[in-house]
């Protein structure tokens, strides 16, 4: 009996301890290639560790990585328009869709049959917003887009406990500049963020 080969899928993926989980739940239905393309992880130290977990784990389980470019500049201008907005804001859907346009095109360059991000496990990323994104950019470039929302039925858990079953580095904060200033609440870059959110409110009411 012939066995079906399985699906390709390009894996967007964002650092090693969401990996763990995805790759759990995909593993048995598509062959996993990994594709590490996160130009809004800042400073370039923190890029290379996550990297370092991602190649680290990918050695274990024998799958196949590909690096994109650290383009931070490119990224810079997609995202700069909403550079004071919070996270889970439209400056993240800018990110997402930036993160996700590159990995659709690297996917039509090598002719797998699918995309899939490993963005979703995280409870501070919106979900839907990035699978409707996803299938926007699957029917640009006709490529099949995995929706996936991977946190649910305890998943966000499950990646933290098999993170730590590697000894992997869990990261602070998302990864950009902006998440990373916000987190001290009383800086001024976090009074211009909130000036902003103030001055929009006011307008939108």
């Amino acid at each position: 009996m012939k066995v079906s080969q399985l699906q390709t899928v390009l894996l967007h993926t964002c650092c090693g301890p969401c990996l763990t989980h995805v790759h759990s739940v995909l593993v048995s239905q598509y062959n996993i290639h990994i594709f590490y393309y996160n130009p809004n992880i800042s400073p370039l130290s923190e890029y290379k560790r996550r990297l370092y977990e991602v190649e680290q784990f990918s050695h274990l389980h024998s799958i196949p990585v590909t690096i994109g470019h650290y383009n931070q500049r490119e990224w810079f201008n997609a995202v700069k328009p909403y550079r004071f907005y919070e996270e889970l804001s439209p400056r993240c859907h800018a990110c997402y869709a930036f993160r996700l346009e590159e990995t659709f095109k690297r996917a039509r360059e090598q002719n797998f049959d699918a995309v899939c991000t490993t963005l979703t496990v995280s409870p501070y990323k919106d979900a839907e917003k990035i699978n409707e994104i996803g299938k926007t950019l699957s029917k640009v470039y006709n490529i099949t887009y995995i929706p996936s929302d991977f946190k649910l039925d305890g998943g966000y858990q499950h990646s933290i406990e098999l993170s730590k079953q590697y000894e992997m580095y869990r990261q602070k904060y998302c990864g950009c500049i902006y998440s990373k200033l916000e987190r001290k609440k009383y800086s001024l870059w976090s009074k211009r963020v909130q000036a902003f959110k103030e001055s929009f409110d006011a307008l939108n009411k």
